[in-house]
């Protein structure tokens, strides 16, 4: 009886450790996770995502994001702060054609990866872009780790959203012209 004891007290420790290193993360946070569906309402209702979305010409893609896209640009306004929103629809999978995403945007859509410019002093030391990777359904996709994508996200990692797009200017890389202009 005794050992079962410790076993509960064991397994009950992990869990608060686990918890506390949830809660030190740079990301996947539940408030992570509260902004990154405020986020999601705003791209459904500039119709960026969901039921009824605007539709662009794909464009060819590279590994992380998906081997089609389609990026739009955008000014929105999330929980009383405005700033430049960027949605990218990722297609797949490796090898899909255009032609093949025009005929059935939906089947090929993996994920959208987007970008939002928060408030200064969210994230300064990275240009206070807010991070969120979600599946076609709106939920947040999760790294290997069962970390939600949402965030500053691998901030301070070597690989990851943060690191990846630190090389850029402005952290964009597709182009800064319609930065300039929301600002």
């Amino acid at each position: 009886m005794m050992n079962i004891k410790i076993l509960m007290a064991a397994i009950a420790s992990l869990g608060m450790a686990a918890g506390a290193q949830a809660q030190d993360s740079p990301f996947g946070t539940d408030e992570d996770a509260a902004y990154a569906q405020a986020v999601w309402e705003v791209m459904k209702t500039q119709k960026l995502a969901g039921e009824g979305m605007i539709r662009s010409f794909p464009y060819d893609g590279v590994e992380p994001h998906g081997m089609m896209l389609e990026t739009f640009y955008s000014s929105a306004e999330v929980n009383g702060h405005t700033g430049t929103l960027i949605v990218k629809r990722n297609f797949g999978p490796e090898g899909v054609e255009v032609d093949q995403v025009l005929a059935d945007p939906d089947k090929h859509l993996g994920a959208y990866t987007v970008m939002f410019q928060r408030e200064e002093g969210y994230d300064a030391d990275n240009q206070n872009w807010f991070w969120a990777k979600y599946l076609p359904d709106g939920s947040l996709d999760m790294n290997a780790g069962g970390m939600r994508l949402a965030g500053r996200v691998a901030k301070g990692a070597d690989a990851g959203c943060i690191a990846c797009h630190s090389g850029a200017e402005d952290y964009i890389f597709t182009t800064d012209a319609p930065i300039a202009m929301m600002k």
